[in-house]
């Protein structure tokens, strides 16, 4: 029975389509108060999928504005249920769970309790090892049912701002729906802006083109759900453990790239995918990877073009291309991209669902922890090799989405301040130039009026 308080909504919900059976011991490990752990993450990210549509990216703020939500697990002799306590009302219609939602709830709960088991409660995987950790990273992809065999490449990963202005907005729509004409699929971090235009885009193109298996997947992880909540358009929903591992998936199921304007995570991303291609085991594999913005927006990645150019060199810049406000040009490159896809996958036999071939190195899967003393630790100077300055700058840059939305992170610049980003001073005027632009364009939070940096920058002379 569903009782509504208020905005607030109170519901036992179970599958609406079939999932794999919890073990007693799967339910007592989220359901025993002394697996805090566990359960607060699986709180926190069902919370954000009831949360679906809001516009607040500050995870603290949702947790403190849904504190009474709860969350159990109710094992019956028929299956599994759940039973929510002053849920979000907007994620019920006359009482009743949206169906889109429910999915992605029952999906948190499938891929929370299959992390914990087989990561960190069973020690299935050596996540010390780079091969330890891909083959987490496909199970879980698998486990989901993300990878799909018998297809050819047609899976474009969209990486992008949360908080962009309308016309960047739109032109992502607008990308999405070219790419969606050709009968490709799209892959976002799930959440809203340029996580969202491309799938709503392509959506209605797969219906025009009356293409009934459009795959619109969201890939997340629970440091950052919460600030950005699955958009409506997701029908498929993965939670990765960490960004690290949430990075590979995208790599890994992924068979092109486009790079929207965005802010610090969209410069973690840039950074992550072109120290992964400057490394020397990948000097022949290809990923097609553009970067595209409307004509407002050039600027944007004239700087970011400048900035890669000034920490990576020329060889990181002949990775990508730039087009700008083409969406039709943007949407057959791509395309003409999977036949060279295609051609390399079988030159290596690769599969084509899931690209083994490419080589992460390790210090792309250790998980960097955010800390004031990490911080100040990474090797910002300019007298290290192109892949190693990637490394160091895609930490940094993953450290200050930590500083700016994810619970931890703001707890930690609450309790000690503002990060301190040290390195010579050549490199730290530009990075701190490129910051400055993104908050003055309203690409560090969505209400860009509240932002306070959580960084300062100081020059090693």
């Amino acid at each position: 029975m569903n009782t509504p308080q208020s905005d607030r909504v109170s519901a036992s919900v179970s599958p609406g389509t079939s999932m794999q059976i919890l073990s007693r011991r799967e339910i007592e490990q989220l359901y025993d108060a002394s697996q805090t752990k566990i359960y607060s993450m699986f709180r926190q990210c069902a919370l954000a999928v009831l949360n679906s549509g809001s516009s607040e990216d500050d995870t603290n703020k949702v947790l403190d504005q849904y504190k009474t939500f709860d969350i159990q697990i109710v094992q019956r002799e028929r299956g599994i249920k759940l039973e929510l306590t002053d849920a979000p009302g907007h994620a019920f219609v006359d009482g009743e769970m949206i169906k889109g939602i429910k999915e992605h709830l029952f999906s948190v709960l499938r891929d929370i309790v299959f992390i914990h088991s087989e990561l960190y409660t069973n020690n299935t995987y050596d996540l010390s090892t780079s091969r330890g950790t891909t083959d987490a990273v496909f199970n879980i992809l698998r486990h989901a049912n993300a990878l799909q065999a018998n297809k050819d490449p047609d899976l474009i990963v969209c990486w992008g701002g949360h908080s962009i202005d309308r016309h960047e907005y739109d032109y992502t729509k607008l990308v999405g729906y070219q790419l969606g004409l050709r009968y490709l699929n799209i892959c976002t971090g799930c959440g809203p802006g340029a996580m969202k235009g491309p799938m709503k885009g392509a959506a209605i193109s797969h219906s025009k083109q009356r293409y009934s298996q459009g795959r619109y997947l969201g890939i997340s992880e629970p440091g950052i759900i919460a600030a950005e909540s699955p958009n409506p358009i997701v029908n498929e929903l993965i939670i990765m453990p960490d960004i690290e591992k949430r990075l590979e998936a995208f790599v890994r199921t992924g068979h092109g790239i486009i790079v929207f304007p965005g802010g610090v995570g969209t410069a973690e991303e840039i950074f992550y995918l072109l120290g992964v291609l400057l490394h020397p085991n990948n000097d022949s594999h290809h990923i097609p990877l553009i970067f595209t913005a409307p004509a407002e927006s050039a600027s944007y990645f004239d700087a970011i073009d400048a900035f890669i150019g000034l920490t990576l060199g020329p060889d990181a810049q002949s990775k990508y291309q730039i087009v700008i406000d083409d969406p039709t040009q943007v949407a057959r490159s791509l395309a003409n991209g999977m036949d060279r896809v295609r051609v390399q996958r079988r030159e290596n036999k690769d599969a084509f669902f899931f690209n083994w071939t490419l080589s992460i190195p390790n210090e792309f899967q250790q998980p960097f922890i955010p800390s004031h003393k990490n911080m100040a630790a990474l090797n910002l100077n300019r007298d290290q090799s192109p892949f190693d300055m990637a490394v160091n700058l895609r930490a940094m840059f993953s450290g200050l989405v930590a500083g700016n939305v994810k619970a931890e992170g703001l707890q930690a610049i609450a309790e000690y301040g503002n990060y301190k980003i040290n390195g010579d001073a050549t490199l730290m005027t530009s990075i701190d130039e490129l910051l400055v632009s993104f908050a003055k364009q309203g690409r560090m939070k969505i209400n860009a009026d509240a932002y306070s940096p959580c960084y300062e920058i100081t020059n090693e002379l």
